[in-house]
Parts: C-alpha cells; structure tokens; sequence
C-alpha cells in the first residue's frame, strides 16, 4: 500500500514540467507523476507522456487559447503544484506564478547536477512554508514527496 493511501491523502495535483522547451526529462516526469498518485489525483498526467509532441497537440485540437484555458482551469481546481523545474521553460515559469496568485501549495524540483543554475526568480520565491525548492536526485523523490504532503496534510 502506497504511502499516500497509509495517511488517506488525496490531493489534486498540478504536474508542471517542459513541453515546448524540450521533452528530454518526459521519461523522468513520467516516474514522477506515477510516485505522486500515491497522494491523489494528477491532472495533468499527460506532461509526462513521451509521445507528447507539438503535432501531436495540434492535431488533438489544442491550439494555443485552448491549452491555455484548459491549463488554467486545471490549476484552479488543484490543492497543490508540483513543478520539475530543471529544463528551463517559460510555461511552467507562468504556472508557477499563477499558482502563487492562487495562493497554491507548491513544490519546486531542481537536479543541480544538470550544469544549469535555476532561476532565481524561482529559487528566489522559497518561503519554507508555500514555497518550497528542493534540491534533489531522482531516489530522493519519494522522501520529498511524503514530506511535503505531510506539511500539506497538517495545515489544512
């Protein structure tokens, strides 16, 4: 039994990760999005998709007004927003800033082994609380995880 279902959580979750800026970490956002159903429902599942392409998009009928209204009202009904933030991408940079205006739970992912720095508009935001940027490795995901739906489970 996952540990999410051992401390009946079930959070909607927001998944943010690079699309148009590059798909080299899908495999990687997959695998984060399967860890993260132990805590609830993931709306937005397809992020980590790896047949996820901008063809692919467009012929589903997702021009960009649809995406982004679509998107949005995803973000509005999620607890919380968990962003793999190490390919840089100026989508996921505006979910991360809509989802403070939304005064959303989040959690920021960086592997700093990449040979990128992060942004400091995104390290800069770290409050500790809302906030948070973690460093990390992949095996480190699942201990991350279960912390932070703990901090969010006790200030509901």
């Amino acid at each position: 039994m996952s540990v999410g279902r051992l401390l009946k959580m079930s959070f909607s979750i927001y998944f943010c990760g690079s699309i148009r800026a590059g798909r080299q970490d899908a495999e990687l956002y997959a695998r984060l999005i399967e860890k993260l159903k132990a805590y609830g429902s993931v709306l937005t599942e397809h992020v980590g998709d790896t047949e996820l392409t901008e063809k692919l998009m467009q012929e589903m009928g997702g021009d960009d007004k649809k995406i982004h209204t679509l998107d949005m009202e995803m973000l509005g009904k999620a607890d919380v927003v968990v962003a793999e933030v190490t390919q840089p991408s100026l989508g996921v940079g505006y979910e991360l800033g809509r989802a403070v205006a939304q005064k959303k739970r989040i959690l920021c992912l960086f592997r700093p082994d990449c040979g990128k720095s992060l942004s400091a508009m995104v390290r800069g935001a770290e409050d500790g609380d809302t906030f948070i940027v973690k460093d990390y490795k992949e095996p480190d995901a699942d201990e991350i995880f279960k912390d932070f739906f703990r901090k969010v489970e006790a200030k509901k």
